[in-house]
């Protein structure tokens, strides 16, 4: 088990449990009072920790390298799936996957953000970073299950689009826009989920719903902690400032109105317990869809506009408009004509 940082108190705990367990396997000692008073004590740790987590700290849960993944949660979650490949103008992109999975009797196209589980696969999924082609494939998924009338379901979890030369050569910019442009009048459901890093436009590519959900331990925002840290401070020492200030946990976004609802994940991370997580995942995947699926497709597609042109409308203050008689007498009316 890999431990972070702010879970080293758990981390010396579990070391004890070993070692009594050993003694008590080793020797004829009966320790079992002491072993479920340690697993008690563990627990209660545990609870503590996670209920007043910082923002960093979610952060860091959300990069957490054995944190599931989108093709774990689909393996997981569908009876069957069908993996679709490339976008029809120029590659596949790895960092991007989707096709159709069946969830109970629902036909789903999944569709979702993949980082590798390990080195040499992470490198093959460029770290999650799509290119271009990636959110073109995934535009071109969302429209086959356009054609055959079936909900749309994205696992958003990437640092952010691929910045590369050849990305913005084959028009990165213009590749999130035509997903958003075309999402926002998607005649089908589209459900949007943060399972893990919500960056930038490499989440909002593919981040525009009718619902949009995060899993407890994520984080979304238009930069990284360590990104707005270098900028503001010149250098990545203040990342933690900075993911206070940024607001990014799904409690701040969920009060900012900018998503729809928070899943729990299991007490110590969705990497705790992925089976569990994957469960929960799709239980609130069928219950989203079940009441989408009720809403006539133009009253949808009205809801979700409106939904997104009300976010970050603010009301100016305005002043009172002051005729030339009230400003003669404010300044003073011999004052200005003697001025004259």
């Amino acid at each position: 088990m890999e431990y972070l940082e702010f879970e080293q108190p758990i981390a010396e705990l579990e070391e004890q449990l070993q070692k009594m367990r050993e003694v008590a396997e080793k020797g004829n000692i009966n320790v079992e009072d002491s072993i479920k008073e340690l697993e008690r004590k563990i627990e209660d740790e545990r609870k503590s920790i996670y209920k007043n987590l910082t923002g960093w700290q979610r952060v860091q849960l959300s990069r957490h390298p054995k944190r599931p993944y989108t093709l774990f949660y689909l393996n997981e979650i569908c009876r069957s799936f069908q993996e679709l490949y490339g976008d029809r103008h120029f590659a596949d992109d790895k960092a991007i996957v989707g096709g159709f999975g069946k969830v109970d009797e629902e036909v789903i196209m999944f569709i979702g953000h993949q980082k590798g589980v390990n080195t040499k696969l992470r490198q093959y999924r460029n770290f999650g970073m799509p290119n271009p082609e990636g959110y073109r494939k995934a535009l071109r998924l969302m429209k086959l299950a356009e054609k055959f009338d079936r909900p749309v379901v994205t696992l958003i979890d990437t640092p952010g689009a691929y910045p590369g030369l050849e990305a913005e050569e084959r028009g990165q910019a213009e590749a999130i826009a035509r997903n958003l442009f075309e999402m926002a009048k998607l005649r089908v459901p589209i459900l949007c989920i943060v399972i893990g890093e919500g960056a930038s436009g490499g989440a909002i590519g593919i981040g525009l719903g009718d619902r949009v959900l995060m899993l407890e331990n994520t984080w979304y925002s238009v930069i990284s902690p360590e990104s707005c840290s270098s900028i503001l401070w010149r250098s990545w020492d203040y990342k933690e400032q900075a993911a206070e200030a940024l607001k990014l946990t799904p409690q701040h976004m969920n009060k900012f109105k900018l998503i729809d609802g928070i899943i729990k994940e299991p007490v110590g991370g969705a990497h705790a317990n992925p089976e569990k997580m994957a469960q929960i995942l799709k239980k609130n995947i069928l219950q989203e869809l079940k009441t989408l699926k009720e809403l006539d497709a133009d009253e949808r597609i009205a809801r979700r506009i409106q939904k997104y042109a009300d976010m970050g409308r603010v009301k100016e203050k305005t002043e009172k408009k002051i005729t030339l008689s009230d400003y003669l007498k404010k300044k003073g009316s011999n004052k200005i004509r003697s001025s004259k």
